[in-house]
């Protein structure tokens, strides 16, 4: 089994902790470690039962999955071969059936899956013990797919999801002249769990056993998809099970990829780090299975979500005999030939899907990939969270499968491949050193212009000194003067602001800061002796309103600083503004309703309505603007500094 010292250790190291747990040999009055789902299983079902109460269980202790394999192939022929015959048969009871009735299925012989699973575990424990003494030599699958699982109940009572992860298929049901074949597959039950743990069971082993497995691999597997259903139908009509699953199948032969999927399960692929749509799930509302459900007589109708007469999401799965034809059990497949620079392939039922998109689950794979240098072992983990974040309460399954590994960039692995490479390789040796020569010629005439340029400016220099050094002629017509920048460019005195002198950069001819004196400035007198100019009312004891006494603030007027209203209409220069504090205008009337309100008067109405109000109102803020916002000067040119309101007048 093992391919090396170190894997043949690995191996015996856990026989050697598996045979130390077990507790051989299984009585008849001892449960298995593991009770079937089922009661009773056919001739036909045998092989797959087998086979999954060995991987279950060794998987269950962490066996490496080469070694499991091998292990379960092992166990299960044993027990078909010698022991099968030993378990006893039993026979359905009759029932008592209606005259219209339909005539029951042919009898099935069927044995107790309990005795089976005693007899398979017995089994298991001395292949074990025996391989723990003479270990088999088998070679380990090249290549071997890393893979990262992960499954939750979430919200839902019951986890009703389904996993199959077979990396060593050909060591899994001894096939010896084939490529390297591996299995993955996921089943999202409704209804119950019979449908996925059977289809998780029995599909790849109808796989396997059709006449066209080796030859045609699609055929093959669309005929285990529908051998599966029509298996499964007749099991739930013996038993009244009521359930179906959807599924979706990889499975890699070589470097071929072959996909089938019943349902909403998808599989999606990874392709240089881009994502990459392999299928289309199957539901009610796309066209086609619209179309092909209405032609049998069903419907589709809208109830929270397009449903297949009301009740199923979805328009294909295994089983759900009682919404056949209409709930199909024939798969979809495609197949897709891989070039080695396939990253990963992620397999996940549709509680992922709904609510994590596929570029979405790109970048969550990457990022725990660069953050834990490689690492797979939590990838499907880092999913599964992403999807329950996002708002998930559906039962959630995922399976990545890293189609290279992922520490290492992809490599090209084909003779064509490295003949192109090497010939890409030769094309860029000699454009590189076409571009080296080329380069250096370039170099040498640069060298030869820096000495002519050198030359040329100490000829000038030796000009200018006899001409009275820099700012002297040359300055006059355009060069340089102060700071390195033009005269022409530098029209702000040095002693401005940095503000002011930045906005005069723009004004190439003139020093002035407010231009000529235009029609739209009226000038004030200057402030004299600390008074107020004329048309200004300052101080703490009047307010100023259009057609009205000045009267005293009232009583709650806050004091302090209060802007006052201009008397007269003239436009005033921000230049001439005393700097002294001023304060606010009350509101207009504010004082006499309180008077009356304290000598005990109720409010007089009709007296002042709000239409004066609104215009003493309108008054204020037009005086204000007119203050705040004086006309400028129409011959004003552009990017002319003003003055700030506490500078001294010019």
């Amino acid at each position: 089994m093992a391919g090396s010292a170190a894997e043949e250790k690995t191996f015996r190291r856990f026989l050697e902790l598996f045979l130390r747990e077990m507790r051989p040999p299984l009585r008849e009055s001892d449960p298995p470690p593991m009770r079937p789902v089922t009661d009773l299983v056919s001739d036909e079902e045998v092989e797959g039962e087998c086979l999954d109460l060995c991987l279950q269980h060794l998987y269950k202790y962490n066996c490496p999955c080469s070694l499991a394999s091998a292990l379960a192939r092992s166990t299960a022929d044993s027990v078909l071969q010698n022991y099968l015959t030993t378990l006893t048969y039993v026979k359905p009871v009759e029932e008592e059936l209606d005259e219209d009735a339909p005539p029951p299925p042919p009898y099935l012989p069927q044995v107790d899956s309990v005795q089976l699973a005693r007899l398979v575990f017995n089994r298991l424990f001395e292949v074990c013990d025996a391989w723990m003494k003479d270990f088999p030599y088998r070679r380990r699958p090249s290549p071997y797919y890393e893979t990262s699982i992960h499954a939750i109940k979430n919200m839902r009572r019951k986890m009703e999801d389904k996993h199959v992860i077979i990396p060593d298929f050909n060591t899994l049901f001894n096939i010896q002249d084939q490529e390297e074949q591996a299995f993955f597959a996921v089943f999202d039950g409704h209804g119950g769990l019979d449908a996925a743990i059977y289809a998780a069971n029995h599909l790849h082993v109808n796989l396997v056993r059709h006449e066209f497995f080796r030859q045609d691999p699609v055929e093959a597997l669309f005929r285990a998809f529908r051998t599966t259903d029509e298996r499964f139908i007749k099991k739930a009509k013996r038993e009244k099970v009521r359930c179906g699953t959807t599924g979706v199948v990889t499975f890699l032969r070589g470097r071929t990829l072959y996909v089938a999927w019943l349902g909403d399960s998808q599989v999606m692929l990874v392709k240089k780090g881009q994502a990459v749509e392999l299928m289309k799930p199957h539901k009610p509302d796309r066209e086609d299975e619209k179309l092909r459900i209405e032609a049998l007589g069903g419907c589709v109708i809208w109830f929270g979500t397009w449903r297949v007469n009301g009740s199923l999401s979805v328009s294909r799965a295994i089983g759900d005999a009682e919404h056949k034809p209409y709930i199909c059990g024939d798969p979809d497949h495609s197949v897709f030939p891989l070039d080695g620079s396939e990253d990963y392939l992620i397999l996940a039922c549709d509680g992922f899907w709904d609510t994590v998109s596929p570029d979405e689950a790109v970048r969550v794979v990457s990022d725990h990939l660069q953050e834990n240098t490689g690492d797979t072992s939590m990838v499907a983990h880092k999913l599964v969270a992403s999807a329950r974040d996002a708002g998930s309460s559906d039962n959630i399954t995922v399976i990545v499968v890293f189609l290279r590994d992922p520490r290492n960039p992809p490599a090209s692995s084909t003779e064509e491949e490295e003949e192109e490479a090497a010939a890409a390789a030769a094309e860029e040796g000699l454009e590189e050193e076409e571009a080296a020569a080329a380069a250096a010629a370039a170099a040498a005439a640069e060298v030869e212009e820096e000495e002519e340029d050198e030359e040329q400016e100490e000829g000038d220099s030796v000009r200018g000194e006899r001409g009275g050094g820099q700012g002297g002629s040359n300055a006059d017509v355009g060069g340089k003067g102060r700071g390195g920048w033009p005269l022409q460019q530098c029209s702000a005195p040095a002693d401005l602001g940095y503000e002011d002198r930045m906005d005069s950069f723009t004004d190439r001819t003139s020093l002035s800061l407010l231009g000529p004196a235009g029609p739209g400035w009226t000038s004030v007198p200057p402030v004299s002796d600390g008074q107020p100019p004329a048309g200004l009312v300052f101080g703490s004891e009047a307010c100023f309103s259009h057609g009205r006494e000045e009267r005293p603030l009232g009583p709650r007027a806050r004091p302090g600083p209060r802007p006052c209203v201009p008397a007269c209409q003239e436009p005033i220069s921000p230049a001439s503004l005393n700097p002294l504090p001023c304060r606010r205008a009350g509101p207009l009337g504010q004082p006499r309703r309180q008077t009356r309100r304290r000598l005990g008067g109720g409010p007089r109405r009709g007296v002042r309505g709000a239409g004066r109000a609104q215009r003493e109102l309108s008054d204020l803020q037009r005086s204000c603007r007119s203050l705040l916002s004086p006309d400028r000067c129409p011959d004003q040119r552009p990017g002319v500094a003003l003055p700030h309101l506490h500078d001294a007048p010019i």
